[in-house]
């Protein structure tokens, strides 16, 4: 389902798609999505998650690789061809269901800051990152530069993006032990 949703996702964006063409293009019956997704917002929920990458940030002892392949992931998923014109209607859309946008930002949003906050704790354990940072900022300031050019799109959300932005928040935060 999420192969033939993401697919008619990038062909005909969020509004124009129906359960009728996901179940068409999959090859199943609108009861069978039905079943499990209650509603469109229900299944591009679940497909939004899992193409947004929502895999830990690892730990490999080098806080600055771990960052870049963390906060890279984000950026692989809000650069996926079927993301392109989804997101921001889609979350537009999820202010008028509050449980859904709240599970959408636990299954997506909070998950991958979570996983990003981890390993900037461990950061700070090792001495790598200031004990006293505004995680909240910190968080923010890692993610916002690849919504910001996802959202106006007047510059390339690239992997370039991602090292200047973690190379920049590192240079804030980091001791001299870095």
């Amino acid at each position: 389902m999420a192969e033939a949703t993401l697919g008619l996702l990038g062909e005909v964006g969020y509004a124009r798609l129906s359960i009728e063409q996901v179940a068409k293009r999959a090859q199943v019956h609108r009861p069978t999505i039905y079943r499990r997704w209650p509603s469109k917002q229900h299944l591009v929920t679940d497909v939004l998650a899992g193409a947004l990458g929502v895999a830990p940030t690892p730990d490999t002892g080098d806080l600055r690789t771990d960052l870049i392949a963390g906060i890279g992931t984000v950026a692989d998923g809000l650069t996926a061809p079927a993301l392109g014109h989804v997101l921001i209607p889609f979350i537009a859309d999820l202010h008028a269901q509050p449980e859904l946008r709240e599970r959408f930002f636990n299954e997506v949003f909070h998950a991958r800051r979570a996983s990003t906050e981890a390993a900037l704790r461990t950061g700070i354990e090792r001495g790598e990152v200031k004990a006293d940072i505004d995680m909240t900022f910190v968080l923010d300031a890692l993610a916002a530069p690849l919504y910001f050019r996802r959202l106006f799109g007047h510059e390339p959300l690239d992997r370039a993006l991602v090292e200047r932005t973690v190379d920049f928040v590192l240079a804030a935060i980091g001791t001299d032990r870095r």
